[in-house]
């Protein structure tokens, strides 16, 4: 049997967290919450997640900030980072190329919420 893969997911708002997690976690998934960018370096060396959803639009650092301080541990652990925001897709798209962040997702869609997470997981949809 496979083990549960881990998603960290870092947002400010706690609606979101929420329905995210309900959205996401599953039998082959497991889903772990973060309302702020305070101590996530530290969430990330500990739980070790197979992914970071990572929300761009929180008050004091920024979802593009806090990736490029997280990116050296997420990198070592072989963990991507991806944006998860209400931006418009060209402007998702722009900052994970900038940020060199492994891709995006766009805020609304559920099914592509899903289909993306495990493309990025490797799980079978």
């Amino acid at each position: 049997m496979q083990s549960k893969k881990k998603v960290l997911i870092v947002d400010d708002d706690e609606l979101h967290l929420y329905t995210t997690k309900e959205l996401l976690q599953n039998d082959l998934i497991e889903v772990t919450t973060h309302k702020n960018w305070l101590g996530v370096t530290n969430v990330v060396r500990n739980l070790q997640p197979d992914l970071v959803l990572l929300d761009i639009n929180m008050p004091a650092l920024s979802g593009d900030k806090l990736a490029a301080i997280i990116k050296p541990y997420c990198e070592a652990m072989k963990t991507p980072i991806v944006f998860h925001s209400s931006n418009d897709e060209d402007s998702l798209r722009d900052l994970a190329k900038t940020h060199g962040v492994r891709g995006y997702i766009c805020k609304g869609n559920v099914g592509d919420l899903r289909s993306k997470v495990n493309q990025y997981l490797k799980l079978n949809a």
